[in-house]
């Protein structure tokens, strides 16, 4: 992938599956609405399947990877075809497993600290988790002054109502959020609804406005 996650969309969905059958027709709603990076947790057995089935059969989305723990998993996302990694935190063994990819990733952070660290180690995109608890805008607009370089997909706590206000900061290239792919619709196979929600979602790059 040429270019970053960071870049492809306002928001970056953030899918949780039990059934792999799903990922296809969910992919194909979420692209269709102006989405097409998609995050896949690997929480659930069925994440690598899911991923894999995107990747063969959606070829507008770009699917990644998330809630990478471990070089195991870095290896299985890979395997599976994520173009794109995200983890909640890091540590030197992830962050080298990561690196070692050959594609980008998106290591968390919630302090000024683990910023400054990732920055001293070359990486300069990161997901802001958990980005409500951890100090929502205040906070990035804080680490904007002296951390100009460093740029973020929050992500935890972010919905319709203040998803805007994110995308509205300079160090912010995306936001993940799980809001267009509600859980009810997803087990009623109503994609229509999910389009529908992911195209509301992709207008908020459109009416987000600087701060």
């Amino acid at each position: 992938m040429s270019s970053s996650p960071l870049d492809l969309a306002p928001v970056m969905p953030v899918v949780v599956l039990a059934d792999a059958a799903d990922a296809v027709p969910l992919a194909r709603a979420l692209v269709a609405g102006g989405l097409p990076a998609i995050e896949v947790t690997l929480r659930t057995p069925a994440a690598p399947a899911a991923i894999r089935a995107i990747s063969a059969e959606v070829p507008d989305a770009v699917v990644g990877a998330g809630t990478v723990l471990g070089r195991e998993q870095v290896a299985q996302a890979c395997a599976a075809g994520a173009r794109f990694l995200v983890s909640p935190g890091w540590t030197d063994a992830l962050l080298a497993a990561m690196a070692g990819a050959g594609v980008p990733f998106l290591p968390g952070v919630s302090t000024t600290s683990e910023v400054v660290a990732l920055l001293e180690r070359g990486v300069r995109e990161m997901k802001f988790f958990p980005a409500q608890a951890a100090g929502g805008t205040a906070y990035l607009k804080s680490l904007a002054g002296p951390l100009p370089q460093a740029r973020f997909c929050p992500t935890g706590g972010i919905g319709p109502a203040n998803a805007a206000e994110y995308l509205s900061l300079p160090n912010v290239g995306c936001v993940g959020g799980t809001w267009m792919v509600p859980p009810d619709a997803v087990a009623s196979h109503d994609w229509a609804r999910i389009e529908t929600l992911a195209r509301e979602a992709a207008s908020l790059r459109v009416t987000a406005t600087p701060t």
